[in-house]
């Protein structure tokens, strides 16, 4: 076992690993086995407000950093990164239940990310605006928010945690961390760890690992945070935004999908056959992105079906750790008893198993569902695990209507021969993001991500990003001589 399970099963708080003062721990397991990675004593309401205060004290002087000197920090962590990657590969695989394969997906992800980040600290660009007031100069600042919240979730803990992290930082703010109570080390105390090692001052980032059950809405809540970036479900979510709009905060949610990877009569077969398989199962399905639905033209489904079918058959399900693995276990037993209860409500509901993959206490093989009454709730939820709903259309018009009849609003994706066609076909859709000729799963740092409707609010990325973690700020100079009128 990794010693960051020994060394980084602490709080991080104003440059200080210590233990929580909790009445309770949380304990890591590792999903595959069972076995127990750490034991986490919980940090208390006490402990979010010292992490929010050490930020906002640390956060002056940040602020004020020359943003080129800012840079390093992210240039040392990529270095930290590089020299740690088999470890990190590691605490990855034992502590999510991911494969190498997405092991390996997510520090691409995460180095790609603070490349940008080193980019990003240089971006913010203030204004001079005209006015119609002789002698006044109007100035716009770009400057830091403060303080930012980040609460991850715990499919791609590493990636959604830096992906808030470092660019707030770079941004000249200060950030306290709250990871998913399954994944403390890797969405938590290993960022802290990473950009301790590269020379960020104590204080700006401080990490907290606990559970609603002890801190309440305490998190999100506190005077100190003006932003809180929050990734996860989007009953959470909706919770998260009522509360920072109670309290004069802005909120960057980046919430759930249902996304559909619809394939046209024209489409190459094969790959789109590959593109749906990738967009579903990558990571156990547990991906915000993944293609829940696989909407196939009536012309083409018999063989787009006999293709899927058989490429999903092959895929291994086992031991994350060996490199043949596709599917590992899913995040905890809950989940699994979901995934279970979706597959039987779909066949009590009418609906055909081409696959029916069996449940092994978290390992869960690959379920291909086919005839899911148009009017099941099933079509309209999101799924999160390795279970898929093959749904034959006829005609264009038809496949919008069925993409756009859910809740959510994030991913999808459409295969044709003619690009033009799927772009036209993209602008019907309304999601925050739509790929032609491709699988639904994907993020890159100058591109706005983020949902429409129940998939969130705001975007991350590239200059979004400076959007979320900055404010503008209007200096006006007199250079001459107002009048005023009394």
């Amino acid at each position: 076992m990794s010693s960051y399970f020994t060394d980084l099963a602490q709080q991080y708080i104003d440059g200080e690993w210590r233990p929580g003062t909790g009445s309770w721990d949380i304990i890591d397991f590792n999903p595959y086995d069972g076995e127990k990675l750490a034991s986490i004593t919980i940090a208390t309401v006490d402990e979010v407000d010292e992490a929010y205060r050490a930020a906002e004290r640390a956060q002056k002087q940040w602020g004020a950093t020359n943003a080129y000197a800012r840079r390093a920090v992210f240039e040392k962590a990529l270095a930290v990164i590089d020299a740690r990657e088999e470890e990190i590969t590691d605490v990855i695989i034992a502590e999510l239940g991911g494969t190498r394969l997405k092991a390996a997906f997510e520090l691409h992800l995460v180095r790609e990310f603070l490349r940008e980040s080193v980019q990003l600290a240089l971006r913010p660009e203030g204004k001079i605006i005209p006015s119609p007031v002789d002698g006044k100069e109007n100035r716009l600042y770009r400057v830091p928010v403060g303080v930012v919240g980040v609460i991850s979730p715990f499919n791609f803990p590493f990636l959604l945690s830096v992906k808030s992290v470092a660019p707030a930082l770079a941004l000249g703010n200060g950030v306290v961390l709250k990871p998913h109570q399954n994944t403390p080390i890797v969405g938590g105390s290993l960022v802290a760890k990473i950009f301790e090692e590269a020379g960020l001052p104590g204080g700006l980032l401080n990490v907290v690992i606990t559970d609603i059950a002890e801190i309440g809405d305490a998190f999100i809540e506190h005077p100190v945070p003006k932003v809180i970036s929050f990734t996860g479900s989007d009953k959470v979510g909706r919770h998260v935004a009522t509360v920072c709009a109670a309290n004069f905060k802005r909120s960057v949610l980046e919430l759930g999908g249902n996304s559909a990877l619809v394939v046209l009569d024209d489409a190459d077969v094969d790959y789109a056959v590959d593109a749906a398989v990738f967009s579903r199962f990558v990571h156990q399905g547990q991906v915000c992105m993944a293609a829940n639905r696989v909407l196939v033209d009536r012309s083409i489904q018999a063989e787009f079906t006999e293709k899927f079918v058989a490429k999903v058959g092959t895929l291994k399900t086992g031991d994350p750790r060996d490199p043949q693995t596709v599917i590992g276990p899913v995040i905890n037993s809950s989940q699994a008893d979901a995934l279970s209860g979706v597959v039987e409500q779909a066949i009590a509901e009418g609906a055909t198993a081409l696959l029916h993959g069996s449940v092994r206490e978290n390992l869960v093989e690959p379920s291909v569902l086919t005839g899911v009454p148009a009017d099941s709730e099933l079509l309209r939820q999101e799924v999160f695990g390795p279970v898929v709903f093959l749904v034959p259309f006829d005609g264009e018009e038809e496949a919008v209507r069925i993409v756009n009849d859910t809740p959510y609003g994030l991913s999808g994706a459409v295969h044709t021969a003619d690009i033009e066609r799927g772009v036209n076909f993209a602008k019907q859709i309304d999601t925050g993001m739509f790929h032609v000729n491709d699988g639904t799963v994907h993020d890159e740092p100058l591109v706005p991500f983020g949902g429409e409707k129940h998939s969130g609010i705001g975007r991350l990325n590239g200059e979004t990003t400076v959007d979320s973690f900055t404010t503008t700020k209007w200096i006006s100079v007199q250079h001459g001589r107002s009048r005023f009128p009394f």
